[in-house]
This record gives structure tokens, C-alpha cells and sequence, in this order.
């Protein structure tokens, strides 16, 4: 993790993020503006994340990807004008990017990140990323879970979208909780004496450490055994479905294709049966009906998923309440999310 310098706020920025300052305190916020995040990909997803880190007033943000602009991107991605000139989704995003909030020091990278060199990524302190394959997901998270900097990766497919974090083997956080007080000595006897109370007028900080498995773990869970077959029951199908489509996405190198829905959708169904059956799973776990729902990115979804994204992100740097340990997944059929732990020994 690179070395940060002791962050000082400015009577400018004091006024800037007054807001929050009341919400997490002045030591998360001199935190989070010590802070440099690499956020790779910038579809619709990406978009969310870097308006959310940038209003939230990280010290930087670098977006990080070398492919084009598609007609598709257009439909979900807000940072790219209409007319815009530029090509490359990263350097399109910039502008806008940057006037959310001045004070933050944007850039945009249009290389790929595959050819960039370990040391590249030691210079941040969180690594975020979109549109990646699986195997680069887990190099990337094997390096930083080596060197202390926070893993986060995140995908939107049609009404599905996830988020996974890995903060480390031990992740510190502060919680704010009501203040237990003594009961009252006007009470001399019975049960009510011996119950502490909670003063609603007081809060306490309370210290926590929480551990975290790399991605690599998360996506290999072994299910035999009672134990793994009684997870299994309140696993959501989302973990599945998660699965089936980074395996697409390895096999087509790109993802699921609204034009291409007849042969895109077969091949999908082809590779749940594969996936589920080499985990010895029935493939009933993802009824067929999921190839019907995650073609394309969808901007409601985008928006819901990249607000609980940019919120863990904020929340990890800050080191202020307790982080999502370790999956989330957004249904966005149901309209609801829900947070797993998946992986963790």
C-alpha cells in the first residue's frame, strides 16, 4: 500500500464536504482525501462509481480502460456527452468526471490493463474493477491482497449486478453505537435493576476488525459436505449466475449481446449446464428464464449498484462502519439486494 502523507483540510474543503464531515467525523474524511483509487472500465457501471468517489472527495481517481465508444455504452454511460469528439471511453468521461468536483485529481488512462506492470497498481490505495475477465480479477486481487490495498470489482448484466470486496485479512473499522449507561439507583431490586440502558442522547465508537478471502476462494466454494449443502439452500442464484457469465465472457471475450440474444442465449445455457455440473450442482439452481435478463447494461441498475460500490469503497478508506463481507448481489426483477459471505474460512 503506498505511503500516505498526513491530510490536512483546507477551510475551502471544510465547507465543500461540510456534509459529510458531520456524517463520519473529520479523521474518516482527512482519510478518505488521503486516498488514491484506480477504477477500471468505464461503462455505465464505472460511471456511478467515479461520480460517487468524486463527490465524496477521495484525493484521486484514475479511470483506466482502452476500449471505444458503442452506441450501447451511450445508453447507461452519463459522463460521455452526446457530441463528443473522443473515442476512448476513459478520456470522453474526463470532463465531466472532473467538473463534479475540482478538488479532486482526475485522470484517464486508455491503455489496457493488462499490459500494465505490478508496480502500477501499488500506487493506489484501492483497485476497483469493471468489464474484466475472471483470471484478471484474480491476479489483480492476488497482488493487492498481497500488498495491503483494497480490492473491489463490480459488473452489471441486464436487471443482475454485483459487487465483491477483498479489505485485507484483517480490515479495521470503527462503528458508531448508543451509549449503554447504568440503570437508574432510584431502582434497587428486580430484573429492571441489572439492565443496562440505552441513552439515546449518546453514541460510542466502538473499534472492529473484520477479515476477507480473495476473489479466487469466493468463485472455487467447495459444496460437498452437509455443511457446504446446507449453505447451499440460502446461496443466491445470482452466485451462480455470477459464474456462468464471467465464464462467457472468457470463452466470447466479450459480454452477453442483445443483437446476437438467439445464439448468445444458447451458448449461455450451455455453459450453466457445464459450470453447475463440474461444481456437482443441478442445473435447476438457475432456472432457464435467467438468459432472458442479462443482456446489456441497464442504467437503473447501474445506478443502484454503483451507489453500493462508490458506498463500500468510501466506507474501506474511511475505515468507518462495518464493510459488506463480501458479495453483494442486486436482483433487479425483485428490486432487491442482498449481501453473502462466500469463500470465507
Amino acid at each position: 500500500m503506498v505511503e500516505k502523507e498526513e491530510s490536512v483540510i483546507s477551510e475551502e474543503e471544510a465547507a465543500q464536504y461540510d456534509r459529510q464531515i458531520r456524517l463520519w467525523g473529520l479523521d474518516a474524511q482527512k482519510r478518505l482525501r488521503g486516498s488514491r483509487v484506480l477504477l477500471v472500465g468505464m461503462k455505465g457501471l464505472g460511471a456511478e462509481v467515479a461520480k460517487n468517489l468524486i463527490l465524496a472527495g477521495v484525493k484521486a481517481l484514475t479511470m483506466l480502460d482502452h476500449e471505444q465508444i458503442t452506441e450501447e455504452v451511450t445508453r447507461s454511460q452519463f459522463l460521455i456527452p452526446v457530441d463528443s469528439s473522443e473515442k476512448n471511453r476513459a478520456h470522453a468521461s474526463l470532463e465531466r468526471a472532473q467538473y463534479l468536483n475540482p478538488m479532486v485529481e482526475v485522470k484517464a488512462d486508455n491503455e489496457n490493463v493488462e499490459n500494465k506492470s505490478d508496480d502500477f497498481f501499488l500506487q493506489f490505495d484501492a483497485v476497483c474493477l469493471t468489464c474484466c475477465s475472471r483470471d484478471l480479477m484474480i491476479k489483480i486481487d492476488q497482488l493487492c491482497h498481497k500488498h495491503q490495498i483494497k480490492f473491489f470489482a463490480g459488473d452489471v448484466f441486464g436487471y443482475h449486478g454485483f459487487t465483491f470486496a477483498d479489505l485485507g485479512v484483517e480490515h479495521e473499522f470503527v462503528e458508531e453505537k448508543p451509549k449503554m449507561v447504568k440503570p437508574s439507583q432510584e431502582i434497587s431490586d428486580g430484573p429492571e435493576a441489572k439492565k443496562p440502558k440505552i441513552d439515546p442522547n449518546e453514541t460510542m465508537m466502538v473499534k472492529k476488525i473484520s477479515s476477507f478471502c480473495q476473489l479466487k476462494d469466493a468463485l472455487e466454494v467447495d459444496w460437498s459436505g452437509e455443511k457446504m449443502k446446507n449453505l447451499l439452500k440460502r446461496t443466491p442464484n445470482d452466485y451462480f449466475l455470477l459464474q456462468v457469465l464471467l465464464k462467457f465472457r472468457t470463452d466470447k471475450g466479450r459480454d452477453p449481446l442483445p443483437e446476437c440474444f438467439p445464439e448468445d442465449s444458447e451458448l449461455l445455457l450451455q455453459i450453466r449446464n457445464d459450470v453447475l455440473d463440474s461444481q456437482g450442482l443441478s442445473s435447476d439452481l438457475l432456472p432457464d428464464d435467467f438468459v432472458s435478463w442479462c443482456f446489456s447494461e441497464m442504467a437503473p441498475v447501474c445506478a443502484v449498484v454503483g451507489g453500493v460500490l462508490g458506498q463500500e469503497i468510501v466506507k474501506a478508506l474511511s475505515q468507518r462502519d462495518a464493510p459488506h463481507r463480501n458479495f453483494f448481489f442486486f436482483d433487479g426483477i425483485k428490486g432487491s439486494g442482498v449481501v453473502d459471505c462466500l469463500g470465507v474460512k
